[in-house]
Protein backbone atom coordinates (compact mmCIF):
# COMPACT_ATOMS: atom_id res chain seq x y z
CA UNK A 1 0.00 0.00 0.00
CA UNK A 2 1.07 3.41 -1.19
CA UNK A 3 1.54 5.88 1.55
CA UNK A 4 -0.89 9.14 0.30
CA UNK A 5 0.92 12.31 -0.10
CA UNK A 6 0.13 15.15 2.15
CA UNK A 7 -1.67 17.70 -0.33
CA UNK A 8 -1.05 21.42 1.36
CA UNK A 9 -3.99 23.25 1.91
CA UNK A 10 -4.98 26.15 -0.69
CA UNK A 11 -3.80 29.04 1.04
CA UNK A 12 -0.44 27.59 1.18
CA UNK A 13 -0.62 26.82 -2.69
CA UNK A 14 -1.70 29.99 -3.22
CA UNK A 15 1.20 31.61 -0.72
CA UNK A 16 3.98 29.25 -2.37
CA UNK A 17 3.39 30.87 -5.79
CA UNK A 18 3.93 34.33 -4.94
CA UNK A 19 6.97 32.96 -2.65
CA UNK A 20 8.60 31.33 -5.92
CA UNK A 21 7.95 34.74 -8.15
CA UNK A 22 9.84 36.67 -5.79
CA UNK A 23 12.69 34.01 -4.76
CA UNK A 24 12.81 32.36 -8.32
CA UNK A 25 16.06 34.45 -9.04
CA UNK A 26 17.69 34.85 -5.79
CA UNK A 27 17.62 30.92 -5.25
CA UNK A 28 19.15 30.50 -8.68
CA UNK A 29 21.78 32.93 -8.08
CA UNK A 30 22.67 31.32 -4.83
CA UNK A 31 22.66 27.91 -6.12
CA UNK A 32 25.76 29.02 -8.49
CA UNK A 33 27.69 31.04 -5.95
CA UNK A 34 27.35 27.23 -3.91
CA UNK A 35 28.81 25.52 -6.57
CA UNK A 36 25.88 24.23 -8.67
CA UNK A 37 26.75 23.94 -12.56
CA UNK A 38 24.91 26.24 -14.90
CA UNK A 39 23.95 23.25 -16.68
CA UNK A 40 22.33 21.93 -13.31
CA UNK A 41 20.74 25.27 -12.14
CA UNK A 42 17.47 24.45 -12.97
CA UNK A 43 16.95 21.16 -11.71
CA UNK A 44 18.25 21.77 -8.56
CA UNK A 45 16.27 24.98 -8.09
CA UNK A 46 13.06 22.56 -8.70
CA UNK A 47 14.55 20.03 -5.90
CA UNK A 48 14.99 23.53 -3.64
CA UNK A 49 11.51 24.89 -4.25
CA UNK A 50 10.25 21.06 -3.71
CA UNK A 51 11.93 21.52 -0.26
CA UNK A 52 10.24 24.86 0.15
CA UNK A 53 7.02 23.53 -0.46
CA UNK A 54 6.78 20.67 1.73
CA UNK A 55 8.27 22.66 4.70
CA UNK A 56 6.46 25.62 4.32
CA UNK A 57 3.51 24.74 6.60
CA UNK A 58 6.28 23.89 9.32
CA UNK A 59 7.86 27.42 8.70
CA UNK A 60 7.99 29.08 12.19
CA UNK A 61 9.21 32.27 11.26
CA UNK A 62 12.25 32.45 13.61
CA UNK A 63 14.36 33.97 10.62
CA UNK A 64 13.57 35.59 7.41
CA UNK A 65 12.12 33.16 4.79
CA UNK A 66 15.05 34.37 2.84
CA UNK A 67 17.16 33.40 5.07
CA UNK A 68 15.37 30.03 5.47
CA UNK A 69 14.91 29.48 1.79
CA UNK A 70 18.91 29.92 1.92
CA UNK A 71 19.09 26.88 4.26
CA UNK A 72 17.68 25.18 1.64
CA UNK A 73 19.76 26.09 -0.88
CA UNK A 74 22.80 25.21 1.48
CA UNK A 75 21.67 21.53 1.52
CA UNK A 76 20.41 21.46 -2.01
CA UNK A 77 23.91 22.54 -2.93
CA UNK A 78 25.76 20.05 -0.49
CA UNK A 79 23.49 16.94 -2.04
CA UNK A 80 24.70 18.45 -5.26
CA UNK A 81 28.76 18.24 -4.70
CA UNK A 82 28.30 15.29 -3.00
CA UNK A 83 27.56 13.79 -6.47
CA UNK A 84 30.52 11.90 -7.83
CA UNK A 85 29.23 12.81 -11.45
CA UNK A 86 30.32 16.57 -10.08
CA UNK A 87 33.85 15.24 -9.18
CA UNK A 88 34.59 15.21 -12.35
CA UNK A 89 37.85 17.76 -13.52
CA UNK A 90 36.76 20.30 -16.27
CA UNK A 91 39.78 22.45 -18.36
CA UNK A 92 39.09 25.92 -18.41
CA UNK A 93 40.62 28.57 -20.57
CA UNK A 94 43.30 31.08 -18.66
CA UNK A 95 41.65 33.40 -16.79
CA UNK A 96 40.73 36.76 -18.31
CA UNK A 97 41.77 40.19 -18.15
CA UNK A 98 39.72 42.81 -15.43
CA UNK A 99 36.46 42.90 -16.84
CA UNK A 100 34.78 46.04 -18.21
CA UNK A 101 32.00 46.51 -16.87
CA UNK A 102 29.83 47.89 -19.79
CA UNK A 103 30.90 44.45 -21.26
CA UNK A 104 29.00 41.76 -20.73
CA UNK A 105 30.95 39.30 -21.70
CA UNK A 106 33.59 40.18 -19.95
CA UNK A 107 31.56 40.53 -16.47
CA UNK A 108 30.26 37.23 -17.48
CA UNK A 109 33.85 35.44 -17.67
CA UNK A 110 34.60 37.70 -14.53
CA UNK A 111 31.48 35.93 -12.41
CA UNK A 112 32.90 32.31 -13.78
CA UNK A 113 36.26 33.22 -12.40
CA UNK A 114 35.06 33.90 -9.39
CA UNK A 115 32.78 30.84 -9.35
CA UNK A 116 36.32 28.84 -9.96
CA UNK A 117 38.00 30.93 -6.96
CA UNK A 118 34.52 29.88 -4.75
CA UNK A 119 34.98 26.30 -5.68
CA UNK A 120 38.52 26.29 -3.67
CA UNK A 121 37.06 27.20 -0.80
CA UNK A 122 35.36 25.04 1.80
CA UNK A 123 31.44 24.44 2.05
CA UNK A 124 31.93 26.19 5.50
CA UNK A 125 33.52 29.26 4.45
CA UNK A 126 32.35 29.21 0.92
CA UNK A 127 28.76 29.79 2.25
CA UNK A 128 28.96 32.31 4.74
CA UNK A 129 31.39 33.97 2.09
CA UNK A 130 28.36 34.11 -0.88
CA UNK A 131 25.69 35.03 1.79
CA UNK A 132 27.70 38.15 3.65
CA UNK A 133 29.78 39.28 0.34
CA UNK A 134 27.41 38.36 -2.49
CA UNK A 135 24.04 38.14 -1.30
CA UNK A 136 24.66 41.43 1.43
CA UNK A 137 22.71 39.33 4.49
CA UNK A 138 23.82 40.53 8.02
CA UNK A 139 26.61 38.53 9.69
CA UNK A 140 23.76 37.41 12.07
CA UNK A 141 21.62 36.49 9.41
CA UNK A 142 24.13 34.31 8.06
CA UNK A 143 25.09 32.68 10.84
CA UNK A 144 21.48 31.52 11.58
CA UNK A 145 21.25 30.47 8.16
CA UNK A 146 24.76 28.09 8.38
CA UNK A 147 23.32 27.10 11.89
CA UNK A 148 26.72 28.32 13.62
CA UNK A 149 27.77 30.60 16.21
CA UNK A 150 28.21 34.79 15.08
CA UNK A 151 31.70 34.56 16.02
CA UNK A 152 32.37 31.31 13.94
CA UNK A 153 30.83 33.58 11.08
CA UNK A 154 32.98 35.84 11.57
CA UNK A 155 36.18 33.80 12.11
CA UNK A 156 35.09 31.70 8.54
CA UNK A 157 34.52 34.82 6.60
CA UNK A 158 38.00 36.58 7.36
CA UNK A 159 39.41 32.65 6.47
CA UNK A 160 37.37 32.69 3.46
CA UNK A 161 38.77 36.24 2.25
CA UNK A 162 42.08 35.33 3.22
CA UNK A 163 42.06 32.06 1.30
CA UNK A 164 40.47 34.27 -1.95
CA UNK A 165 42.87 36.59 -1.68
CA UNK A 166 46.00 33.91 -1.55
CA UNK A 167 44.24 31.92 -5.06
CA UNK A 168 43.53 34.93 -6.56
CA UNK A 169 47.28 36.56 -6.52
CA UNK A 170 48.77 32.82 -7.38
CA UNK A 171 46.76 33.24 -10.44
CA UNK A 172 47.81 36.89 -11.17
CA UNK A 173 51.57 35.68 -10.49
CA UNK A 174 50.94 33.09 -13.25
CA UNK A 175 50.12 35.06 -15.74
Amino acid sequence: MTPALKQPAPVATAGFATIFDENAPYVLRALRHLGVADRDLQDQSQEAFVAVFRGLEGFAGRSSLRTWIYGICLRVASNYRRRAYIRSERPVAEPPERADPSDPVAERQEWSRLGALLDRLDADKREVFVLYELEELSMKEVAEACDCPLQTAYSRLHAARRRLLEEYHRQEQSR
